[in-house]
């Protein structure tokens, strides 16, 4: 193949335009993906309005039906986190082991993770009939007592403990599968700004975050993050359960801090926790936001 020579002029010209394309590139870094900017907010786009229409639909279907077990320490919190990744933060404040395993149909392959159900037992004399409140952290597994309902909890042994009348909780918890009534309910975590807690495997060009305590719907549809200096977002991953990731696509590392854009379980609302991850990050570590859904 022929070899071209350009001339001393044409390469002086082309240094030129190549400086030029540098300095405008770093008078305006580019974008992280193509897309018009979006507004930085922190707080819920979704109007009171629309919000209570949400949990009027719910409590206009009244309780439904199914059933529930339980697993783990009579007086435990069933197990450290299971599927969802919460890990021991389910014995901890704020859920104080008041959580249950979801069957399939309630964990949703782990997009039921964060969601908050009232139930209350009705099959046993032991049933005090007062409803205690579980958020769904791990996954009851297809078969057995898991899929004998449409929908089933497999509660820890606090909160299962906890639907008895006084003093007759071990009664309770020796019933086998109970037939209870349920409802979904808000997530009210009392001010608690949203958690994140970078995964242990974590490196500069490899995120997974663990997402906790969100407020209202409780569970997460899908995941957006937005590095620093950047403009648009882009989309995560759901790696497991409650946990979200994403890996650097110009093999050069994610750049902090990390802001996110949460979507609610049902699609109809987005918070963003601006910065909520800051630089000098390191992966097994948490941070908490300053931002929630106000329930």
């Amino acid at each position: 193949m022929a070899t071209r020579h350009l001339s001393a002029s044409s390469r002086f010209a082309i240094v030129v335009a190549v400086a030029s394309v540098v300095l405008s590139l770093l008078a305006n870094p580019i974008s992280c993906d193509d897309g018009a900017p979006e507004a930085m907010i922190g707080h819920s786009q979704q109007n009171d309005t629309s919000r209570r229409s949400l949990w009027a639909s719910a409590r206009g279907y009244g309780w439904s039906y199914g059933g529930a077990t339980w697993y783990g320490s009579p007086y435990g919190a069933g197990s450290d986190g299971g599927a969802c990744g919460y890990q021991d933060a389910v014995s901890q404040r704020p859920f104080r082991s008041m959580i249950a395993a979801g069957g399939p149909s309630l964990f949703n392959n782990g997009k039921g993770c964060g969601a908050c159900y009232q139930i209350k037992c009705t099959g046993n004399r032991a049933c005090s009939r007062r409803p205690v409140t579980v958020t769904i952290t791990d996954s009851c597994p297809g078969g057995g007592a898991c899929t004998a309902e449409s929908a089933h909890f497999d509660m820890s042994g606090t909160a299962f403990g906890a639907m008895a009348n006084r003093g007759m909780a071990d009664r309770l918890r020796s019933a086998g599968i109970l037939k209870i009534q349920y409802k979904r309910v808000p997530c009210n975590y009392n001010g608690l700004g949203i958690n994140f807690k970078v995964d242990a495997g974590s490196n500069p060009y490899y995120l997974a975050v663990l997402i906790m305590y969100m407020s209202g719907e409780g569970n997460i549809a899908a995941v957006d993050i937005m590095e620093d200096g950047c403009n648009s977002w882009t989309p995560m991953q759901q790696s497991w359960g409650a946990v979200w990731r994403v890996n650097s696509n110009n093999g050069q590392p994610l750049r902090a801090p990390f802001s996110f854009r949460i979507t609610s379980g049902s699609g109809k609302k987005k918070l963003v926790a601006k910065n909520a991850i800051p630089a000098g990050w390191g992966a097994g570590g948490t941070y908490n936001s300053r931002v929630n859904y106000g329930y």
